[in-house]
């Protein structure tokens, strides 16, 4: 189990966002969290990563990775980091660098020191997602869906376990969008788990996965079309998105150099 959640109180700000959260992934499922703005799909994804605390008092187990947190200590939170992948709707891009550098600073802040190593998987990844050509471009001379495709890559550079991505086809066209779930529906085969926060409800017949909405601050798993179709006409933005991060740390990382 990769991810187990029971009996879950998620809090932001001292507001019940989701109550009584049951949840659990296992190796190289497909997840998707629907649910209207507001509802809770972004802080439970923020709870999986460290980023927001789960209430200790009630919850009967809140694992990740096999290591609890629930009281995880602050310096254990980027270990566990590592092995996951992060995806954000902005893409997050540095934007001082190019698509390889993104890349290579990724790396080399996870410890990655053999420069031919880093070269190759960086070739690797960008293969992976169909952006080989793109490795010199500046992020301001790609387009959103060259973007996303550059933050996969990114997602992808450790081989991680678990991919997060927090309404990754929110600003992209519809065929950009399928185009994006279908490179993070293919890593499921090699038995990294996804879970994906999405107000597109098209790509769930599109690419099947398991279904969990956040809805009236619960969290139910999904059965058949009729639990999502109040949410067909809902293509309201999502959440506001985790903080930026990655450029504070770029900064911190180039005053080292």
């Amino acid at each position: 189990m990769l991810i187990d959640f029971k009996k879950v109180n998620i809090y932001q700000d001292e507001r019940l966002i989701l109550k009584d959260i049951d949840f659990q992934a296992t190796e190289g499922e497909f997840i998707y969290l629907i649910g209207r703005v507001g509802s809770g799909k972004s802080s439970l994804l923020k709870t999986f990563y460290g980023e927001l605390d789960i209430d200790q008092e009630d919850a009967e187990k809140a694992e990740v990775l096999g290591e609890s947190v629930l009281d995880i200590k602050q310096k254990r939170i980027p270990a566990l980091r590592r092995q996951m992948g992060i995806i954000f709707q902005d893409f997050q891009l540095l934007h001082d660098r190019s698509v390889a550098k993104n890349l290579k600073f990724v790396l080399q802040a996870t410890g990655w020191k053999d420069k031919e190593k880093i070269k190759q998987r960086i070739r690797e990844v960008l293969e992976q997602v169909g952006m080989i050509d793109k490795a010199a471009k500046m992020p301001s001379e790609l387009s959103g869906g060259e973007q996303q495709r550059i933050a996969i890559a990114r997602a992808f550079l450790n081989n991680p376990k678990i991919i997060l991505a927090d309404e990754p086809t929110g600003n992209l066209d519809p065929e950009t969008a399928s185009n994006i779930v279908s490179i993070l529906k293919d890593t499921c085969k090699n038995g990294t788990t996804v879970i994906m926060s999405t107000h597109n409800i098209n790509l769930l017949s599109q690419f099947p996965g398991k279904v969990y909405r956040c809805m009236e601050q619960a969290l139910v798993p999904v059965t058949n079309e009729a639990q999502t179709k109040d949410l067909e006409e809902d293509s309201t933005s999502v959440e506001p998105l985790i903080e930026p991060v990655l450029e504070e740390e770029a900064q911190a990382e180039d005053s080292k150099e």
